[in-house]
């Protein structure tokens, strides 16, 4: 990948997120962090030293989501962390209960658990999460949801490939439909 010569490899962060459509009507989005070292790293709260391979971090976070993308259940981990604090904010995270993955979600976010009142690493769990409850949700076993005017609504002006007036979505809406609702009553494959 690099051209500019040899390289040593440092550090490995790991993502990864899974979606469950759970038998009750809901669906259940987690995701998964890890940081690894390739080098022991000296650590107070760890009995002195992490060993190479040993996580530094490795916490998670799981929501179950309704088809408004509204969270009815929160719950993060923290299974390895530098700081013996550290898991001590886990709780916090039930204040995501209530709150849609929408338009503002993440603003929302910042303000009820930003800076001191949560953990920056379970914070940047929320976008591959809310990513990933998109993607759970546009298609699913039982069909495909992705012409669903729900799920337009959701992914419009997202990216630029996206846009409201765009080649992609332009095509997909009925005719006249600007896709201004209210995003309280949008459900995916409803």
């Amino acid at each position: 990948m690099s051209e500019s010569g040899k390289r040593k490899l440092l550090h490995t962060r790991q993502v990864v997120c899974r979606g469950y459509e759970l038998d009750n009507g809901l669906w259940e989005i987690e995701g998964r962090m890890s940081d690894v070292k390739s080098f022991p790293m000296e650590n107070r709260d760890r009995g002195g030293l992490i060993d190479v391979g040993e996580p530094l971090h490795d916490i998670g976070l799981t929501l179950t989501i309704d088809r408004t993308l509204k969270i009815h259940h929160a719950k993060a981990v923290i299974d390895a962390a530098p700081f013996n604090q550290c898991s001590g904010i886990t709780g916090a995270f039930k204040r995501l209960e209530g709150l849609r993955l929408e338009s503002g979600f993440t603003r929302k976010v910042r303000e009820i658990l930003g800076g001191v009142k949560g953990c920056t690493h379970l914070i940047e769990l929320l976008g591959p999460i809310s990513t990933t409850a998109y993607q759970t949700l546009w298609q699913t076993e039982n069909g495909y949801n992705g012409n669903d005017p729900s799920i337009l609504h959701g992914l419009a002006d997202s990216c630029h490939t996206l846009a409201r007036d765009g080649d992609v979505m332009a095509p997909l809406l009925p005719e006249g439909d600007s896709l201004t609702t209210d995003n309280n009553k949008r459900e995916f494959g409803a």
